[in-house]
């Protein structure tokens, strides 16, 4: 399945049968390199909060996993971003840009490999964020992010969506010596890119955004654990 340029699509993180985040996205190629995504600034976007009005990063893990959530529409505030999906493997990666439109940095989410779908009128992507990240800046240095919030969350593996710390490293691994070398897709490709002024932006979400996620399989786990009832 591939998406023609100009369409748009859901870029959906998902947790087992519940929506972490929503974000529609303008296809700009999809080809035997992978999916490019452009996710404009001012775009509608869905974000899961606790029926309290925080996020999942406003507490400690311990509490949000007893609380309820519900779906809020938002917008994404930061600069237009564009979002690389290999054909393989379990990551994506993201050039952020400033305010000017200048690349920054790429961005390395460590996830659980996209899943596609096509409902004719709608169509998407979903992925399981795995939280650990690399942050790779211009020159090929790089770190690791949220570090931290990964092994706090890895103590919870009734609650928590992944399911192998060393899986997720070893990925992590791998693309660090790609990075490293200067490989694709951090060889300075796409860090020139300019959105066309004339795209719109999708100031609402389409019909269908909610549909339910794609059905994954984890280490011969069918779906991925819930919040306690």
């Amino acid at each position: 399945m591939r998406f023609a340029p100009g369409r748009q699509v859901l870029y959906r993180n998902v947790y087992g049968p519940r929506l972490a985040c929503v974000r529609p996205c303008r296809v700009i190629s999809d080809d035997e390199r992978g999916l490019l995504l452009w996710l404009a600034r001012g775009s509608a976007v869905v974000v899961e909060r606790a029926v309290d009005g925080r996020g999942i990063r406003d507490m400690p893990f311990a509490e949000w996993i007893r609380l309820e959530y519900e779906n809020v529409v938002g917008s994404w505030r930061g600069p237009g971003l564009l979002k690389f999906v290999p054909p393989a493997g379990d990551h994506s990666v993201w050039f952020f840009r400033d305010d000017d439109g200048t690349f920054q940095n790429w961005y390395v989410n460590l996830e659980y490999g996209a899943l596609r779908w096509d409902d004719g009128d709608v169509a998407g992507i979903d992925v399981t964020d795995q939280d650990l990240d690399i942050v790779v800046d211009p020159d090929l240095s790089w770190h690791w992010k949220d570090e931290d919030e990964f092994a706090e969350r890895l103590a919870f593996p009734d609650h928590y969506w992944v399911r192998d710390e060393r899986t997720v490293r070893a990925e992590g691994r791998r693309l660090v010596k790609v990075i490293e070398a200067g490989e694709f897709p951090f060889d300075g490709t796409w860090t020139d890119f300019r959105p066309d002024p004339s795209w719109s932006i999708p100031t609402t979400m389409p019909e269908g955004w909610d549909r339910p996620p794609v059905p994954r399989t984890v280490f011969g786990v069918p779906g991925l654990p819930t919040h306690a009832e």
